[in-house]
């Protein structure tokens, strides 16, 4: 069946409600019917059986007095339900502990989703910084983070060629890889080297480095890295230290994945 076949089997209902809770994020905790409206390119009528039906679902809240809508805690239970289907991430904690404490750095495990990456599990450091003290369920760009890149470069042909055709590379700083040529050819040194480091792209200051987590079959499912200021994670020991202990580490996982 092709896929124009099969696409007609979508639910366009299903499709709306879901563009609808992910309007909301840190920038936009609020909206009103028309700015929600504006978005989808409708009138102000189209919407309001989906905000009444997700608020009735408890998924959304609307103030009666600004009467703008915004998210109820019950929307982290789609996300949580997922993540406590995945054995990996907790089988993942304890090696995540010794990589933070091995390196002085915080370790987090990812997968991809999207053009994004979405933490699953995490060990942080006790020294707060804003970029490191993501929390389980944080989405953080994909072309622009060390994870991410891991995660694109081992991809099928097929799949990294489906993900380049709907890419945005958006800027976060100085060194954010914005052109796609110049992303590719990153990614074949990684699919070379077997690791990525993203040396401030997304965050000033920031430097972190991971590497693939692959299951039985050799297919990558989920990346590990070490986040830390440049300052921890410096170039002397980046490659020669850091390097080798992540890698070992993502060794001993890959054996755990099915």
């Amino acid at each position: 069946m092709s896929k124009t076949e099969k696409d007609r089997y979508l639910s366009n209902s299903l499709i709306r409600g879901l563009e609808i809770l992910k309007m909301f994020d840190a920038s936009t905790p609020t909206l009103s019917l028309v700015e929600i409206a504006s978005r989808m390119g409708v009138s102000r009528t189209v919407p309001f059986r989906f905000l009444y039906t997700l608020q009735h679902l408890g998924y959304l809240y609307q103030d009666e007095i600004t009467k703008r809508y915004q998210l109820t805690p019950k929307v982290m239970d789609l996300g949580f339900a997922y993540l406590n289907t995945l054995q990996l991430p907790d089988l993942a904690r304890p090696y995540l502990e010794k990589l933070r404490d091995q390196t002085g750095a915080s370790a987090h495990m990812g997968i991809l989703d999207g053009h994004e990456v979405v933490y699953v599990a995490r060990a942080a450091t006790s020294t707060s910084f804003s970029t490191l003290n993501v929390m389980i369920g944080s989405r953080l760009p994909a072309h622009a983070t060390s994870m991410g890149k891991v995660l694109l470069a081992f991809l099928s042909k097929e799949k990294l060629q489906s993900w380049n055709d709907t890419v945005n590379l958006p800027s976060f700083t100085s060194q954010t890889k914005t052109m796609l040529l110049d992303l590719k050819q990153e990614l074949e040194d990684i699919r070379r080297k077997g690791y990525a480091i993203s040396k401030e792209e997304f965050e000033i200051g920031i430097c972190s480095v991971a590497v693939p987590i692959f299951d039985r079959d050799g297919q990558i499912i989920a990346a590990i890295n070490v986040a830390a200021p440049t300052s921890v994670l410096n170039p002397d020991i980046l490659e020669s230290q850091i390097v080798p202990v992540i890698c070992e580490t993502a060794k001993s996982l890959s054996g755990y994945a099915k």
